[in-house]
């Protein structure tokens, strides 16, 4: 039995001898994603590091107190700043990774917005009586009808007017006789009677024609004559023949169309690049292919509450007639421009919300998060103006994903620092200790 015993034992130690040597020669399995990177032979060490403290650190190969050797620390080891991502080359191919260089450029915009083409209120004209009457007759009756400066558009007989007439005409009689008089101030205060009531019939709106027709007639002239202020078109009728009228009634409304008014709403975040004075298109469907310049000259200062726009105010020039109030245009504004302004393309900017961020390759595989300062934004490109230097590499696609791996290893990095520590080197210097005589509580020898 004893026997049987031993060669099954010699047997399985034979078996076990040949099995190790065949192993040793075809090599042990091993996790690669769990083995120490392997550096080339051709790469040589930043420096050395404590391998039980990574802050103490070494340009040459040395041991530690415990007889252990340094770590080296080779290039592609080295820290990168909080939150800096190393990824293998076949990760970034399959998560899509793309890149683009900073770049110096003109950043300019152009805005495209629709227009309605209304009157110009500094050439808009509402006509009123000065005093209470009946309109006798209207010399211009439809709306729409163009009118030169100057022209009679109605007459008003007015009871007021008459009695001031007829005080002119008083005065006039009253001067006049006292022409000779030896009485200079009889004289003064005759020629100022005069000067009052001219000046009455002046601020009834009597034009200066019919004044200087009533003192070469010396008779009361029963129709005070209206009359278009400038050249323009009729824009509405308050009155018609027979109908009593006061200062209160609106007579005629008349509106210069030589120059009109365009008014255009844009978003918020195109008014950086609009301002007082910038050139202006517009095209209309009544004039195909023909584009008429313009300015803005006002933009006003509230936003819609809903639709989130500001109104800008444009002013074009309309003397052949091709503009109409109440048409909708066409209206492209070309916005200032930021000349030599370094920019990235917009996808590359990572928004948070309290804060824009970029991600910059420093070396293939190696994303560095960094905080940025954004200027404006246009045709895909955004102006950078702090946190990216020309020619610096930024991601421009899968930044969400590098993004979350950056948050995880600065998490994970804070977690691992090390807790500050008088001196390190001497509190890993046992060699003075006494293991054999190393005593407990109180003093006492161990047993």
């Amino acid at each position: 039995m004893n026997r049987q015993i031993i060669v099954v034992a010699l047997v399985t130690l034979a078996l076990g001898a040949a099995g190790g040597y065949w192993f040793a020669r075809t090599g042990t399995p091993h996790d690669m994603a769990a083995s120490p990177q392997v550096q080339p032979a051709a790469a040589r060490p930043l420096f050395y590091r404590h391998p039980m403290n990574p802050q103490i650190t070494s340009p040459v190969p040395v041991k530690d107190n415990m007889n252990m050797d340094y770590i080296p620390v080779y290039a592609d080891d080295t820290p990168g700043p909080a939150g800096t991502v190393k990824i293998d080359p076949v990760t970034v191919q399959n998560i899509g990774v793309r890149t683009a260089r900073a770049e110096r450029r003109t950043m300019g915009h152009t805005i495209r917005a629709a227009g309605r083409v209304d009157y110009n209120e500094e050439g808009l004209a509402r006509l009123n009586p000065k005093t209470e009457g009946w309109v006798d007759k209207l010399m211009v009756s439809t709306t729409g009808e163009r009118v030169r400066r100057g022209t009679v558009l109605l007459s008003l007989y007015s009871p007021q007017l008459v009695t001031a007439q007829q005080e002119y005409l008083l005065a006039l009689q009253n001067r006049t006789a006292l022409k000779d008089s030896t009485y200079p101030e009889l004289q003064r205060n005759a020629s100022q009677l005069v000067d009052a009531a001219r000046g009455r019939l002046e601020l009834l709106d009597m034009p200066e024609h019919q004044i200087l027709e009533l003192e070469r007639s010396n008779k009361v002239i029963k129709n005070l004559h209206i009359h278009s202020p400038f050249d323009g078109v009729v824009v509405s009728i308050g009155a018609r023949p027979g109908q009593y009228v006061t200062p209160a009634t609106e007579l005629y409304q008349i509106a210069d169309l030589e120059r009109l008014w365009v008014y255009v709403d844009i978003y918020e975040n195109e008014l950086p690049w609009v301002h007082v004075g910038d050139n202006a298109q517009m095209r209309v469907n009544a004039a195909p292919g023909r584009a008429v310049e313009g300015k803005v000259t006002y933009i006003y200062p509230t936003v819609d509450a809903k639709t989130r726009t500001v109104r800008l105010r444009l002013e074009f020039a309309n003397r052949d007639g091709l503009l109409k109030p109440d048409m909708f245009a066409e209206v492209t504004l070309r916005g200032g421009r930021t000349l030599n302004a370094i920019a990235v393309p917009s996808e590359a900017v990572v928004r948070s919300g309290a804060r824009e961020q970029v991600f910059i390759m420093r070396a293939p595989g190696k994303f560095e998060p960094r905080e940025v300062q954004i200027g404006v934004s246009a045709e895909g490109w955004t102006e950078i103006r702090a946190g990216v230097s020309v020619d610096d590499i930024v991601v421009t696609s899968a930044q969400f994903l590098i993004d979350s791996e950056s948050k995880l290893r600065e998490a994970v990095g804070k977690m691992r620092e090390p807790a500050p520590v008088a001196a390190p080197a001497a509190a890993l210097d046992m060699s003075d200790m006494d293991m054999d005589n190393a005593g407990v509580a109180g003093g006492q020898p161990s047993p």
